[in-house]
């Protein structure tokens, strides 16, 4: 029924989560209120290291995409488990570094970087930079140059493939605002410059298809394309780059009708392939690096929320509102993103009612599900929303000035506050 095996039902009927009642934590800390799985994490993060010592030897790295979640605590458990981290901007940047990450094992990315971001890069000694555009190469460039160093750079790539369909539509992505193109020979133009470069070092070249993909065969795709470039470069200018980063991408489960492949089945697969490339190429094996990000992340994570009323529209629809809603979980009202829910007092009792859990925003789109089954709710009841570990704080917001709940970490029975719950006089601090 649940998610992942941090999930139970205890004796209560009540839904736990680390062998922790979700009931009680609702009481404990209020809602709205994500709660997260340490030891989940740990796992997710640990699978990714092992799958690298079985198919390439320990010749590569995962770095979390901290897009999915970042805050100092979160990159504290990563840095502990060995991973590398991926961030996409200052701010990410700035808490990975108070959070005391090392800096040569960060990966930088974005398509419009600031000038400041770069400085920022440059001068914490951040591992490797990664490119986006010819723009942004030149700006690189000039900096390094005036500070006297030599920036680390992976060049981000346009395979010409598009994951989000069966037809692995190898130039339907060069309409994409991230990344140099192959078709057009822009990718290799870049290669070239960044090459001749004084002040840069191609160390990487980098690609990512796309997010929640189930489907092995467009990362096997992807990698041949990329190894395809690699000997290209190699060809063109007698230099062979080190490192290849495929990106991330891995589908997690929202729901029953999400079956995730292992991720081991992702690594071998992958890994024969780009095996298979090099011994045909005559080239080394790269050193491989991954982005997850969801998949470390996303199923270890719970909302909770008290629900405060039922609407029922006879013949209609029956609305069950919550405390929260596209303020702490935008996904739905952009995307229709499926989510299973439960009301967490009720856990162990058959989902009966087919429901729509309504935000409290003022907006007729603020809604986290559609068509929900869900066991009989009342008001006071919790309701708990699954797989919300990714892409929920991150993305959350102060619409309707809204304060961004708490994130509490549970592990073995215990739980801690990891993120404080903004208060109203948070709200009002930049005001002037």
């Amino acid at each position: 029924m649940f998610v992942a095996d941090c999930f139970d039902v205890n004796e209560k009927g009540h839904l736990t989560i680390g062998g922790c009642d979700t009931v009680g934590l609702a009481e404990e800390y209020g809602t709205p209120l994500y709660v997260m799985d340490e030891m989940t994490i740990r796992q997710a993060c640990r699978l990714y290291q092992k799958s690298f010592q079985e198919n390439y030897d320990g010749h590569g790295m995962a770095f979390y995409a901290s897009k999915a979640l970042n805050c100092k605590e979160l990159c504290r458990i990563v840095a502990e488990e060995g991973l590398g981290l991926d961030v996409v901007s200052g701010g990410e940047l700035y808490t990975a570094l108070k959070a005391g990450f090392d800096p040569e094992k960060i990966h930088f990315h974005g398509n419009n970087k600031t000038q400041d971001e770069l400085n920022m890069a440059l001068d914490n000694g951040v591992g490797v930079i990664v490119m986006d555009n010819l723009d942004e190469m030149k700006r690189l460039d000039q900096l390094a140059a005036e500070k006297g160093v030599t920036a680390q750079v992976s060049m981000r790539i346009k395979p010409g493939i598009d994951a989000h369909t069966h037809s692995f539509i190898r130039t339907g992505q060069i309409d994409s605002k991230f990344g140099f193109a192959l078709e057009t020979g822009e990718a290799l133009e870049a290669a070239k410059a960044a090459i001749a470069s004084k002040n840069l070092n191609l160390k990487e070249i980098h690609c990512h298809i796309g997010s929640q993909i189930f489907d092995i065969d467009p990362f096997v795709l992807a990698a041949e394309v990329m190894m395809g470039f690699r000997k290209q470069i190699k060809d063109v200018t007698g230099v062979t780059v080190e490192c290849m980063n495929l990106g991330g991408g891995f589908g997690i489960k929202y729901t029953d009708r999400d079956h995730p492949q292992p991720y081991n089945a992702y690594m071998s697969t992958v890994a024969k392939a780009v095996k298979a490339k090099a011994k045909e190429y005559d080239m080394p094996v790269p050193f491989i690096c991954l982005e997850p990000g969801r998949s470390i992340v996303g199923e270890s994570g719970i909302t909770l929320y008290t629900v405060g009323s039922v609407k029922v529209i006879p013949k209609i629809r029956t609305y069950v509102s919550i405390d929260g809603g596209m303020t702490d979980n935008p996904r739905y009202a952009l995307y229709k993103s499926s989510y299973l829910a439960v009301i967490a007092d009720k856990a162990g009792q058959p989902a009966v009612e087919k429901v729509t859990i309504a935000g409290k925003c003022c907006e007729s789109g603020d809604l986290i599900q559609e068509d929900a089954m869900i066991q009989e709710a009342a008001p006071g009841d919790t309701l708990a929303v699954f797989s919300t570990g990714a892409y929920n704080y991150s993305m959350s917001s102060n619409y309707n000035r809204i304060p961004k709940p708490p994130i509490v970490m549970v592990k073995a029975g215990s739980s801690r506050v990891i993120v404080k719950r903004e208060t109203y006089d948070d709200l009002i601090k930049n005001d002037v």
